[in-house]
């Protein structure tokens, strides 16, 4: 009799030993006769449990966690291949309560399949969205896409379907469609967990996409520190294109969509799009003025669509069950569901979609088991490193695009990052301006000289240099850096470092006492 295992092969499953974990099983399984199939999938985002092993039994897929090398031997010899009592039992990792509370929509597949089977894709639902999308036709598609409430998930929350409009509009021989996979968020790793997972859902979306507005020609613009991602996409490419999903006959629609993978040079502003189609270009990465937006005058300055990886991923179970099914997640302007990554100081640090309206303490306290370390929460960062530090007496904020903007914060990406009570925000304030200054493309003033002048100000700061009056220009320069930057890089930037000053002013002084700021 065969057992089938199941092993991720994701570049966190990789770091924590997945491979070596492979070995040991079908060195183990050889020795002692076992018919055994390993299937390398991605994971399921719980990633304290890390590597996850899952062998199918009658009842469902039986999972154990975290395994090393060294727990092989008396996993088999507990009955692993039935699902045996073992103390790194998980049992049904959908009945896990970190998956229960979930609604997968976008990730129901990742953990599950082979990220390189088409065959596997299309059982679990796969392309399903493309069959509707072509039996909608283009306008249809682009309507479905609008009911659903769809915002982009690259952290400026435009609306999708809005945009899909514009560049099925626009006349001109040439259309593109192109995939911001440039994920440099701290905190972030959705992207690279459905490149590495199901990639097939990616693929499938920019294809959607391609159909709905008219573009035959599409690349995904993939941050150069994702090897593992890069070669799955490819991989998952050529499988399409084997399979006719892909290329000059897209499901024998007579419509042609070649799609092909870039890899980027490590520069986090190629994460800000304008910059990323001049880096597709092949120029350097630097933020083109606005208007024209790329929507009109894109790559090679034709009609472009630019949406982040999970935007498109959204669209398969959107236009397979409806735009209406989509939007009846979700909480006021904010439809859908949220992919949610979870780290920094936490328990359980790991991947969670659900519906927005969830508060930041639920997820934390809920999911993620409070703090790693044990000591107090003192404050959570989100939305990358632009985002807003956050106090306890914010967590009960919802996960909402308006609700984080009512309180001068943003959602961003998803990523959230625990910090515990012996976090410096002084000098998380530092780190905001340092990292613009290293990041910033140059173009524009305020955002290259303004974040080197607010680095050195806020050493002067923490050095107890006059700190009432380097800190009232701190908060000049935050307000020249948000009204004249051309770009979110210089002028996000000032959103983590003013509320480190709202929130944490202690951390600011040097002397554990208050000090009052320009604005009181």
């Amino acid at each position: 009799m065969s057992i089938t295992f199941y092993l991720p092969k994701d570049a966190a499953s990789l770091a924590l030993g997945a491979d070596r974990v492979a070995r040991a099983l079908t060195r183990a399984a050889a020795a002692r006769g076992l018919d055994v199939t390993l299937v390398r999938t991605g994971s399921r985002g719980m990633l304290w449990l890390e590597p996850l092993l899952e062998v199918a039994t009658p009842e469902g897929r039986i999972a154990y966690g975290p395994v090393r090398p060294g727990d092989v031997e008396s996993l088999l010899d507990a009955g692993l291949a039935e699902g045996g009592a073992h103390a790194l039992r998980i049992g049904r990792p959908e009945e896990h309560p970190y998956l229960a509370r979930q609604q997968r929509l976008t990730f129901g597949r990742c953990g599950i399949i082979d990220p390189a089977s088409v065959e596997e894709y299309r059982a679990h639902g796969g392309y399903r969205g493309l069959e509707a999308a072509l039996a909608a036709g283009p306008a249809g598609t682009v309507e479905a896409v609008k009911a659903s409430g769809l915002r982009g998930r690259g952290g400026a929350g435009f609306p999708t379907g809005i945009k899909w409009n514009t560049v099925m509009l626009a006349e001109s021989p040439q259309k593109y469609v192109v995939c911001n996979a440039d994920e440099g968020d701290s905190g972030t790793f959705a992207d690279r967990m459905l490149m590495e997972g199901d990639p097939l859902t990616l693929i499938e979306g920019m294809t959607i996409a391609a159909v709905a507005v008219g573009a035959t020609r599409g690349y995904i613009y993939c941050r150069s520190e994702y090897p593992h991602a890069f070669a799955a996409l490819e991989t998952a490419i050529r499988a399409a294109e084997r399979a006719g999903f892909l290329g000059a006959n897209v499901l024998g629609s007579g419509k042609a969509f070649h799609l092909e993978v870039r890899l980027g040079a490590g520069a986090y502003i190629c994460g800000e799009e304008t910059s990323l189609l001049e880096s597709l270009e092949g120029k350097r990465g630097i933020v083109r003025a606005k208007p024209p937006i790329p929507a009109l005058k894109g790559l090679f300055g034709q009609p472009t669509l630019v949406n982040n990886v999970l935007s498109f991923a959204a669209i398969p179970w959107i236009l397979e069950h409806g735009g209406e099914a989509y939007a009846a997640y979700g909480m006021g302007r904010s439809l859908g569901t949220l992919p949610i990554q979870l780290a920094g100081n936490v328990a359980r640090g790991g991947l969670i979609e659900t519906a927005f309206g969830l508060t930041l303490r639920e997820v934390i306290e809920d999911f993620g088991g409070g703090t790693a370390s044990g000591r107090p929460l003192r404050a959570v960062q989100v939305g990358g490193p632009l985002g807003a530090y956050f106090p306890d007496t914010l967590l009960d904020t919802p996960l909402d695009y308006e609700a984080f903007a009512a309180k001068k914060g943003l959602l961003g990406h998803g990523g959230i990052v625990v910090f515990d009570d012996t976090v410096d925000l002084a000098r998380q304030a530092r780190f905001a301006f340092e990292f613009c200054a290293t990041e910033s493309c140059g173009k524009c003033t305020p955002c290259r000289i303004g974040a080197v002048r607010g680095m050195e100000t806020i050493d002067k700061v923490i050095a107890g240099e006059s700190p009432r009056e380097n800190l009232a220009l701190v908060t000049d320069l935050c307000e020249v850096m948000t009204d004249g930057s051309l770009c979110a890089m210089g002028g996000l930037t000032p959103v983590p470092v003013m509320s480190a000053l709202t929130h944490f002013p202690e951390d600011f002084s040097g002397r554990g006492a208050k000090l009052p700021l320009a604005a009181e």
